[in-house]
């Protein structure tokens, strides 16, 4: 491993308190939250310790994060962000839901493309909007598509008034095309609805797949759109709390705007995540190189540990999306990986019904640790080798 990640090891992870190492018994090997096991960028160490030196814990003051970010996004996302329509937030579900609350009437349907991010089936919920679904295309290779006409389908329902795309995918790990995005711009212009995307695993997209930022597109419905993203999955800082929105037009700035006081961020947050987008660069490079090494490595280690699942690598973040249907398994094989090999997945029905028979693995870790987990997940079979 890069010597900017650190070395990951098993018993300096398990002193760490956040949800994933303390959800399970110290014996179960936590493979599944979204959370990386390694060491933070130093640049990060360092912005959020000296504001602690200080007591530098109040309220969040976005200071230069728009502008910021507006410099990390050309560079590395080929999109000229206007800073103007960045707006810090809590976190990426928080802004969404908020947004969703603003512009569209109680009762009306949301749009999204399972299998998808649990959170999506409930938080809207919350504030009276019902979930409708638009499932991807999964073609025999296992490689998962937006579905245009499912996506038509949905959005012609009595009621609905948003799409909400997630873009990379989770759990799949899908990086949209251009075409794509452009084909459900004219679906969302042709029945008139607010379009919403989740950007947060931009930074993580892997070499060879090319990311294409919604608001950077040439079409006129990115003037309905509003696109959430953040550093806490690039940079593993989701405890943090600070996400970003970014309006496509002036008058969803104005909206965001008014918004102010319900979406302030942590400013702990705020200024990790300045150090991260500015001098967090080269840390960012070393996880995306060893994540990249880390979906072939376990591609071989299905292949001779447990040839039965079904896996193709992701084009993008730290998530392995297994279909497990055929390893002969009774029930969620999450649980069955759990229960009977001590190493904690993603069920895949959390992500939806078409989810049944998957299960998402967490591959942000170390090779050996990666190993282990595969290691488990056969014994759990009864094929250990």
């Amino acid at each position: 491993m890069d010597t900017l990640l650190g070395t990951c090891a098993l018993d300096t992870l398990r002193r760490r308190r956040s949800f994933k190492w303390r959800t399970y018994p110290a014996d179960v090997l936590p493979s599944f939250v979204a959370e990386m096991d390694f060491d933070l960028a130093a640049p990060v160490i360092a912005a959020v310790t000296g504001a602690l030196a200080i007591g530098d814990c109040g309220y969040g003051n976005t200071g230069a994060l728009a502008e910021v970010f507006a410099g990390f996004a050309a560079a590395r996302l080929g999109w000229a962000a206007d800073p103007a329509r960045v707006f810090a937030i809590p976190d990426v579900m928080t802004g969404l839901a908020e947004v969703v609350q603003a512009l569209t009437p109680p009762g009306s349907g949301v749009v999204i493309n399972p299998p998808v991010y649990p959170p999506f089936w409930f938080r809207f919920g919350f504030t009276g909007r019902r979930i409708v679904e638009a499932p991807l295309a999964r073609d025999a290779a296992g490689r998962y598509d937006l579905d245009p006409a499912a996506l038509d389908r949905a959005l012609s329902e009595p009621g609905v008034a948003a799409y909400l795309l997630c873009s990379p995918h989770n759990p799949t790990g899908s990086v949209w095309t251009r075409q794509q995005l452009h084909t459900v711009a004219d679906i969302c212009q042709r029945h008139d609805v607010v379009m919403v995307v989740d950007e947060i695993h931009a930074p993580l997209v892997l070499p060879g797949a090319e990311y294409v930022p919604f608001l950077s597109i040439d079409h006129e419905m990115t003037s309905r759109a509003f696109a959430f993203t953040s550093a806490s999955k690039g940079w593993n800082i989701p405890g943090l709390k600070c996400g970003l929105a970014v309006a496509g037009s002036p008058a969803g700035s104005k909206l965001l705007a008014e918004h102010w006081e319900a979406l302030l961020p942590g400013h702990l947050g705020v200024l990790a995540s300045v150090a991260a987008f500015t001098d967090g660069l080269p840390w960012l490079d070393a996880v995306r190189a060893q994540l990249d090494e880390n979906r072939g490595l376990l591609r071989g280690l299905l292949a001779e540990r447990l040839p039965g699942a079904r896996y193709r690598p992701p084009q993008a973040s730290f998530l392995a999306w297994i279909d497990c249907r055929e390893l002969g398994l009774d029930g969620d094989p999450a649980a069955v990986f759990l229960d009977r090999g001590l190493v904690a997945l993603s069920p895949g029905e959390d992500f939806g019904r078409q989810g049944r028979g998957f299960a998402r693995l967490n591959m942000g870790t170390s090779p050996d640790l990666l190993a282990e987990a595969v290691r488990r997940m056969a014994a759990a079979t009864g094929g250990e080798r």
